[in-house]
């Protein structure tokens, strides 16, 4: 069986999640890996059969998505080429992680898409959702990877369609520890947004990842260096919390290792302040924004020893096994 694994690769949660699902997927057949987007920090160990540019959103500095970076990165010309040429009829099995290439190859040939993804399970109707509803968000990600069944991931399981989070094996086989940090990963504040608010908790140690820097920096208390995936997860297994975005494998992996965790999501971000909504559903605290205003609630989340105990089973093969069993 030829089986084509499509991936967005706007952010490293997909890719993270990758890592352990394609092996899975080479256990049933011959696998070719796609990848769209232009974010992404971190690279697979497996070989990429194709590589396109797709329709990434692109991180500001002030904690949301730059709209205007996002749309001209991508020009209609282009998505419609790439849609066009992606072969998925040569296919027997065609599986997605929201990405919008293959998805809507496959809608216009009128060929199964499976879709796959932490998306399909925060949309999902029994999943909590943010008081305020963007209505432009919504369409988006309803609209952004079209797929014919749909299978998702969610902090917690709110449906029999929906799986507790793929924790790869490497987060597995840590050993956590506290060192007595606090890791910070918030991709859409720069620097200087960072230090501006984290110096002002002058007996915490902070140790900042960063997409806007690609040398360390060390200012009073806090260190920055440019992202690393090894680091960042040696970082946040040793950590007493972790400062970061509502995306979901951070956090997932976050409450895996026992961490305490205060989440803030981007702005003009739908799908964070679904995450966002989900984690509070489970006790996680949340903070709309990096700003002045929210200073008391940080210090109390630096005071605080709660932290949200999970129970993520390791069974990506029986989550595999049975989606080619029902497709196939």
């Amino acid at each position: 069986m030829k089986i084509l694994y499509a991936i967005q690769g706007t952010g490293n949660g997909h890719l993270c999640r990758a890592m352990d699902i394609i092996p899975c997927l080479q256990a049933f057949g011959e696998v070719d890996v796609l990848i769209s987007g232009i974010q992404a920090d971190i690279s697979l160990p497996f070989e990429i059969k194709y590589r396109l540019h797709g329709l990434s959103f692109i991180f500001g500095k002030s904690g949301g998505v730059d709209l205007w970076k996002t749309f001209m990165s991508s020009t209609i010309r282009k998505l419609m080429q790439e849609i066009n040429e992606v072969p998925v009829e040569q296919y027997d099995l065609v599986i997605n992680d929201f990405e919008p290439i293959t998805a809507w190859a496959c809608q216009t040939k009128d060929i199964p898409c499976i879709g796959l993804s932490h998306q399909i399970g925060a949309m999902h109707p029994d999943s909590p959702k943010p008081d305020e509803t963007d209505m432009m968000g919504k369409f988006i990600m309803k609209n952004y990877s079209p797929v014919s069944q749909a299978y998702g991931f969610h902090f917690k399981q709110y449906h029999k369609s929906i799986f507790t989070p793929v924790i790869r094996e490497s987060i597995r086989n840590l050993q956590p520890t506290n060192q007595g940090h606090y890791t910070v990963y918030l991709p859409s504040y720069d620097d200087a947004h960072l230090l501006k608010h984290l110096t002002k908790f002058s007996d915490i140690r902070w140790k900042v990842f960063s997409k806007h820097n690609t040398k360390p920096l060390h200012f009073k208390n806090v260190n920055i260096q440019p992202i690393n995936n090894e680091e960042f997860v040696k970082s946040m297994a040793s950590a007493e919390g972790v400062l970061c975005g509502a995306g979901f494998e951070t956090p997932a992996e976050a409450l895996y290792l026992g961490k305490k965790i205060l989440a803030i999501p981007m702005k003009n971000q739908y799908e964070q302040h679904l995450n966002a909504a989900a984690l509070e559903d489970i006790g996680v605290p949340v903070i709309k924004s990096l700003k002045r205003k929210y200073e008391y609630d940080i210090e109390l989340w630096l005071n605080s020893t709660n932290i949200v105990k999970v129970d993520y089973p390791n069974n990506t093969m029986q989550i595999v096994e049975t989606i080619i069993n029902k497709n196939t």
